[in-house]
């Protein structure tokens, strides 16, 4: 059987994912999708769009989707959604997690890599966090798990954009573009998002492939040469175009580490294992391409907290320079610590 690709969908409270849940669930794309909730969500899937309301923990609805709540853990619920589908009882397509307001994306996301029943069976796509443009910025300043939410983003819905002012709503993207510059945002009114933008995203592919926003390599760049030996994590100030943005210091920031030095791989290896038995619960995700000594392929690692993994890429092709690019996005990581370390990883 082939793998069921997975969504976990997060976000703060009123910040739409159910509109957006409802939408995908009801739009004719020819997609069979199971949707699991957590059941303690103030604000569950109504029963309008369900067939019958009933006792029973999964549904069938009218289009051929899914809709079954937890009432144990997330391991059990998709074990059984698994057999089911094994069976021939179940037929679906693909899972979308919604998880609570509050909670921390990270361990949802490790269950698919460390349960090996799990992994078997299912394929983690992507984590989609939204973001309400009205009181995205309260609720970031006021809730570390919003934080963690972005932190943790493939890619990032800002909706309710119509409701808020739209300078605002500029502030809060360039805020959230520092926190999580590899995830692309995008903007959405009414949960109204083509489901190509929201499915087959290969957030946790191992590809060759770091994006990240160039302008925010160039302010990155232009401050780490600039300020050498000093943590001056946000000096972005001095070429921002939101001289407001430093009313925010938040506690979720990201980095990027390039250099054309090859890497010698066991130094790396050795500081980057250290790195992720300290830090790995502060780091919420963090991925490269690395040029390595000896190797013509670009090796690409990635990571969830403690969890890394990494993997030989295409050979890097003739006239490519040959540029090692990290980002690591995590809660207050120690900047210097790693970029000397990973200095020192250089061949």
């Amino acid at each position: 059987m082939a793998l069921i690709p997975t969504t976990i969908l997060t976000g703060f409270l009123g910040s739409g994912k159910t509109t957006l849940l409802k939408r995908v669930l009801t739009e004719s794309h020819g997609q069979k999708i199971a949707v699991i909730e957590n059941e303690f969500g103030e604000e569950n899937i109504d029963n309008d769009i369900l067939v019958a309301e009933s006792k029973e923990q999964i549904i069938q609805m009218n289009n051929g989707c899914v809709c079954c709540t937890i009432r144990e853990d997330l391991r059990t619920t998709l074990s059984d959604l698994a057999e089911k589908k094994r069976k021939g009882e179940l037929d679906f397509d693909r899972v979308v997690i919604e998880t609570t307001g509050l909670a921390d994306p990270g361990p949802v996301a490790q269950t698919f890599f460390m349960d090996d029943e799990i992994a078997e069976n299912f394929l983690l796509d992507s984590i989609l966090t939204l973001v309400d443009a009205k009181h995205g910025d309260q609720q970031l300043n006021d809730r570390l798990e919003a934080r963690r939410q972005v932190g943790f983003a493939d890619r990032i819905f800002i909706s309710k954009a119509d409701l808020a002012d739209a300078q605002a709503t500029d502030e809060l993207s360039h805020r959230i573009k520092h926190m999580n510059p590899r995830a692309p945002q995008q903007r959405v009114h009414f949960g109204e998002v083509p489901i190509k933008d929201v499915f087959d995203l290969h957030g946790f592919n191992l590809n060759a492939k770091l994006d990240i926003d160039p302008e925010f390599l160039k302010a990155a760049d232009h401050d780490h040469h600039h300020h050498h030996g000093h943590d001056h994590d946000h000096a972005h100030g001095e070429h921002c175009d939101h001289p407001h943005h430093h009313a925010h210091e938040d506690d979720v920031k990201s980095f990027v580490f390039r250099s054309n030095k090859a890497f010698n791989a066991a130094k790396l290896e050795d500081f980057l294992g250290a790195m992720v038995q300290i830090y790995g619960p502060r780091m919420l995700r963090y991925k490269g391409v690395l040029n390595v000594k000896g190797m013509d392929r670009k090796v690409v690692f990635q990571g969830v907290h403690q969890l890394m993994g990494s993997d030989t890429g295409p050979k890097w092709a003739p006239g490519e320079a040959k540029v090692s690019k990290m980002v690591f996005i995590g809660i207050d990581l120690p900047q210097d610590v790693f970029r000397q370390g990973l200095e020192q990883c250089l061949a």
